[in-house]
Parts: structure tokens; C-alpha cells; sequence
């Protein structure tokens, strides 16, 4: 990670550097730049989310694109993995989402796709950083009869959705399926429903009145709880919730209980593995997964590869491995054989498939696996040294891991995105994980702020 990049592009305060219309001005020239050759004129996506700032952001981006002679193809309120699908079906040079995911509504971000569909290189991302930090792009703009144009992309939304559908099973259908939809006031807003709808679901719609503040707000994928008491009230089969930019899944079975992205990871790969469309059998997470993912998942015959934590790395990992299919327990999922990054939307629909494929309840597939104790702290951090640097840090991971023994075991990591040190323990018992994370958590804050 640079000084402006981090797991998952640039992020920050809206309106405060880095997330201020000067640098997302830049950012709009430099990847114009990048991307540019002798005549050819580079075409940039350019997608947001709900926010307030995205139309301040999404109006500097463009003026960077424009003046470094490239056209910006405004695709408006879109979905993460729907910038990055469009970026690779209209060959557009480059895609840019803006959008601080599940962040609270004053914070947003940058987040940069090559024209391949897959997000940019470390190298990229560093050289972009590099005409960032040095200001030196004004001397490399356009002529003005040489200037590009901003144009808005009025079909986005049927495009991605046209796509997601392509992705659905032709021999199945939705029809006869009552699904209710939390798109967290965010990027997902219209495009969920309408596409559920158009396979033949019966839905029912939940925070779908972004008014730019309330992206997340209490609802979404951190917050289901608005969606649990939905599906058990009106008998639905399952339940969807997105992030604030829809590249992440949560899901609900019928009985209101909660499928975090182990459970769907599992259930999906299980399902691709017994039709014969999963590569050596083989999936890919991080170290967040619980215990009970591993276990279960040697139990069906898979092949796991741990990454590090990030949906980018868990890309990495796939694409070295030959895997396509990889997730987080935090609902990021990534079907290879379909799509370039992760997407909430698909992997609906992948769920879907599978459970309509077994004709039986989400509640009895979410039986899978069984859940270990997990206790997961986030700590505010003023500064993020090495952790095992960090004496008392690292002895009290010691402590805790040695006490633990092989009945359960620590992760902690730094937050990519925010200043936020993750503490996650899994033990034998809810009680003893609750005050060993604790444990090291009060440390840590005592340590880094």
C-alpha cells in the first residue's frame, strides 16, 4: 500500500484530502494518462454510488479525464462490479467507481479498474500515486482542440442487468420464490429489484430511498437486522442484503437466521461441485473464515487456499491457482467464471440457483457448517507500526494463542481502508473468546492511540 492507496483504492472523508474534488481531479488525469496513446483517445467509465460527495467527485473526475483529452462515460448510480463489467464489455480503457463501500455516508472513495474488468496493479496504482503526489500533470493536458467530452451512459443499469441475468441458469427460474431486498439506500437501489423481478421473483424492497445520507444507515449488510424481521413476517423463502455499493452479500434464510459469506461460499461451491464446474475442486478465502468453514469444507471434498484478508488477494490467489470461485466472510464472493471481481448481485443469484437446484430450504443448506465461537473487535488506531514490533502487542497474542492451544486461534491485522486494528479470536466457548479478544484489544488501544 502507498501513501494514498490502500487494499481497495483511495479513501477518506468526503471533501477532505484525499477525498476533495482537487485530487479526485487528478486522479481523472493521471489515470487518462495511463492510459493513453498516440492517437487514441481514452474512454473511462466513471460510476458512483448514493453518496452526497459522489456527484462532486464524479464531476471532478470527469474534468481530469477531459482535459487529459479522453472521453468519461458517466454511468451515473451503478454498482461496483457493474463499473467493472461495462470497463470490459464497452473496451473502455479504465473504470472508476466511486464509492467508500460500507463506510458511513461522509466517507467515500476511489476504486480503479483496468480494461480488462479486473482491478488495477500495484504498479499502476503506484505510478498513478506517483503523478498524484507530484503535481506534474498539468504539463501534460491536452490541447484544446484535442480536449475530451463527458458523456452520460443512459442504459447502464439494463446493460449490468442484462449480464447479471445471463449469469442465471436458463433451465431455472425465480418464479414462485418471495425475496426480500435491503440495497442499503445505496448503488443497488434500482438494479436489485428490477432484476429479481424479471426472473420471475416476487420481491420485497427494503431501504431503497437513498436521499445521499442514509447509504447504510442502520440497514444493509452491516445492519440485517431490519431484513430478518422482514422475511419471517412476510414468510418469504430467503433474504438479500447489500453494502452501500453492492460488491458484498449478506443473506437470510427463511427462519430469519443469518448466512454470513462462509456459509454461502460453502454452499455454493458444494453446488458447483457436484455439477462438475468447480476447478479441482478448489476455493479460495482469507484467515477471517471461521473454524467451522475448514472443517466443513475438508468434510465436503474441497480444496481451500487461505489468502490474506482482501477481496483483491483472494483474487490474486484464484487467478494463480486456477480457482473460480472465492469469498470472504464478509460477504465479498467472486465467481470467476462470470465476472472479474466481487458482486452481491451474482452471487444472489449463484445462491439462488442452488438452492432452488437442491429443493430444499436455505435453513437446512446453512446447516453446512457449524459456527465456532468468534469474537471480532475493532480498535481506533492513531498509527499502524508492525505489530509484532510492538511489545505488549505481541506478547499478549502470545499469551492468548498458548492458552487457547488447538481449540481455536487469533487474527489481528490492520484495517486496509480505515485506522482500525481488527482483533478477531474463535475459542471453545463464547465466553472464553469474548474476554481473550478483549484481552488484546485493550492492549492494542492502550498501544496505538
Amino acid at each position: 500500500m502507498g501513501q494514498l492507496f490502500g487494499t481497495d483504492g483511495i479513501r477518506g472523508e468526503a471533501n477532505r484530502y484525499p477525498m476533495d474534488a482537487e485530487t479526485a481531479f487528478a486522479v481523472g488525469q493521471a489515470v487518462t494518462f495511463l492510459f493513453r496513446t498516440p492517437g487514441h483517445r481514452a474512454r473511462i467509465i466513471i460510476g458512483k454510488d448514493t453518496r452526497l460527495s459522489g456527484d462532486m467527485l464524479a464531476c471532478a473526475i470527469a474534468a481530469g479525464v477531459t482535459s487529459m483529452g479522453g472521453d468519461a462515460l458517466l454511468a451515473d448510480v451503478l454498482p461496483t462490479p457493474g463499473v467493472a463489467f461495462l470497463t470490459l464489455s464497452m473496451r473502455a480503457d479504465a473504470g472508476i467507481m466511486i464509492s467508500a463501500s460500507h463506510n458511513p455516508f461522509a466517507d467515500n472513495g476511489i476504486k480503479l479498474f483496468a480494461g480488462s474488468g479486473f482491478k488495477l496493479s500495484d504498479e499502476e496504482e503506484a505510478a498513478i500515486e506517483t503523478h498524484l503526489l507530484a503535481k506534474d500533470l498539468p504539463a501534460s493536458v491536452a490541447a484544446p482542440t484535442d480536449m475530451g467530452r463527458a458523456l452520460r451512459l443512459e442504459d447502464a443499469v439494463g446493460r449490468y442487468s442484462v449480464f447479471l441475468k445471463s449469469a442465471f441458469p436458463r433451465h431455472l427460474s425465480l418464479e414462485g420464490l418471495k425475496i426480500v431486498v435491503d440495497t442499503a439506500n445505496g448503488a443497488a437501489w434500482r438494479v436489485a429489484p428490477e432484476t429479481l423481478r424479471e426472473l420471475g421473483a416476487q420481491v420485497e424492497v427494503l431501504h431503497a430511498a437513498p436521499d445521499g445520507r442514509n447509504i447504510n444507515a442502520a440497514c444493509g449488510s452491516q445492519h440485517p437486522e431490519d431484513l430478518q424481521a422482514a422475511v419471517r413476517a412476510s414468510g418469504a423463502h430467503l433474504g438479500l442484503a447489500f453494502d452501500g455499493d453492492a460488491d458484498r452479500l449478506i443473506a437470510v434464510d427463511e427462519t430469519g437466521g443469518l448466512l454470513t459469506g462462509d456459509h454461502i461460499l460453502l454452499i455454493c461451491a458444494r453446488h458447483l461441485k457436484r455439477e462438475g464446474r468447480l476447478a479441482a475442486n478448489r476455493v479460495v478465502t482469507t484467515v477471517m473464515s471461521n473454524l467451522g468453514f475448514f472443517i466443513a469444507a475438508r468434510r465436503e471434498g474441497l480444496e481451500c487456499h487461505t489468502s490474506a484478508v482482501g477481496d483483491r488477494y483472494v483474487l490474486e490467489d484464484m487467478r494463480r491457482l486456477g480457482a473460480l470461485l472465492g469469498g470472504e466472510q464478509s460477504g465479498h464472493m467472486i465467481f470467476l467464471q462470470h465476472h472479474t471481481t466481487g458482486d452481491g448481485l451474482l452471487t444472489a443469484l449463484q445462491l439462488s440457483a442452488a438452492m432452488l437446484a437442491s429443493d430444499r430450504p436455505l435453513s437446512e443448506l446453512a446447516r453446512i457448517m457449524d459456527i465456532y465461537p468468534q469474537m471480532l473487535l475493532n480498535v481506533e488506531v492513531a498509527r499502524k507500526p508492525a505489530l509484532e514490533t510492538v511489545p505488549a502487542i505481541a506478547q499478549a497474542i502470545r499469551e492468548v494463542e498458548a492458552e487457547l492451544g488447538d481449540e481455536g486461534r487469533v487474527v489481528v491485522r490492520y484495517s486496509g481502508t480505515q485506522n482500525l486494528c481488527r482483533v478477531m479470536v474463535e475459542g471453545p466457548s463464547a465466553r472464553s473468546t469474548d474476554r481473550a479478544c478483549r484481552r488484546i484489544a485493550e492492549v492494542i488501544h492502550v498501544a496505538l492511540t
